[in-house]
């Protein structure tokens, strides 16, 4: 059969296609890829419906002996592709022959690449959805050396596109765009979540982005987002993807898509679906911008 043997998974590969919307009432979130442009892009590639089921990379590290003819397409943050050692390109398809080491590289700048092969690769459903979860832990387990991944028949006519242009270089600051939150008053000073500048923090993982203030306001240097009546205990509430949840030490949390369905401190703002995108390539010190739009 075709397919793909995993011979070194990386730091973090899983399997993930969509997601598996609509059971936030049960307690399931959504999960899926976390940078869902990429994942799209990466299918359309090869000629596959955007939902079909490709492997997420993070930080690279990730190699696998094709079994048949492969035909495959990386996207994500610009990196270095290999087959059998001789540099391919990203962002394109590329055809793999039977026993060909595919080798994705870690990215110049950003963290998750997205590998898709034309046909897309079978993996047990969970509601509806291949999607690995690691905050639930429903879906298929991280992938690990030997993984056989099986090659299935989801593909579509041939795109007229077999290239696309990587995305464009981030510039020093990530800037990303958020529409005010249930809770945006509940801070003591609104604004402060666009003027202040944040660098994110290494405890960041396919749950959420954790920030620290980078540049604190002058009013309070010590604890810049600030409750306008102090932290006050909530009942939980839902949280959507993309949700920017304050906690009690101001530092905030952007939540990706391994998120939980409720949460006990306020959201202030929520990511548009582009800058969570965004926002799921980010690494520990990259300095980041919230702009209320």
């Amino acid at each position: 059969m075709r397919g793909l043997t995993v011979v070194t998974p990386g730091p973090l590969a899983t399997l993930q296609d969509l997601g598996r919307p609509g059971y936030a009432h049960l307690g399931v979130p959504r999960s899926g890829a976390a940078d869902l442009g990429a994942l799209r892009q990466a299918n359309r590639l090869v000629g596959n419906p955007e939902s079909a089921t490709a492997v997420e990379t993070t930080f690279g590290g990730w190699s696998a002996r094709a079994h048949g003819l492969v035909v495959l397409a990386v996207t994500g943050p610009a990196t270095t592709v290999l087959v059998d050692g001789r540099g391919v390109g990203s962002h394109a398809t590329v055809s793999v022959r039977d026993g060909s080491l595919v080798e994705v590289l870690p990215p110049t700048r950003g963290c998750r690449n997205y590998v898709a092969v034309r046909g897309g690769f079978v993996a047990p459903l969970t509601l509806g959805s291949s999607s690995t979860d690691t905050l639930s832990g429903l879906g298929p387990d991280p992938l690990r050396p030997s993984d056989q991944l099986h090659i299935g028949d989801a593909a579509l006519a041939w795109p007229s596109a077999t290239f696309a242009p990587g995305p464009p270089a981030p510039g020093r600051v990530h800037d990303l765009i958020v529409r005010r939150g249930p809770r945006h008053d509940d801070l003591a000073a609104p604004e402060a979540l666009s003027r202040i500048a944040f660098t994110v923090n290494a405890a960041s993982n396919r749950i959420g982005v954790r920030l620290d203030p980078a540049v604190s306001s002058d009013d309070d240097p010590g604890d810049p987002l600030r409750y306008r009546d102090g932290f006050v205990e909530r009942p939980s509430e839902g949280v959507p993807r993309g949700a920017v949840q304050i906690p009690p030490s101001g530092r905030p949390v952007l939540f990706l898509a391994d998120h939980p369905v409720t949460g006990g401190y306020p959201v202030t703002a929520v990511l548009t679906a582009g800058s969570v995108d965004r926002a799921a390539q980010l690494v520990a010190g990259d300095v980041v911008r919230l702009h209320l739009r």
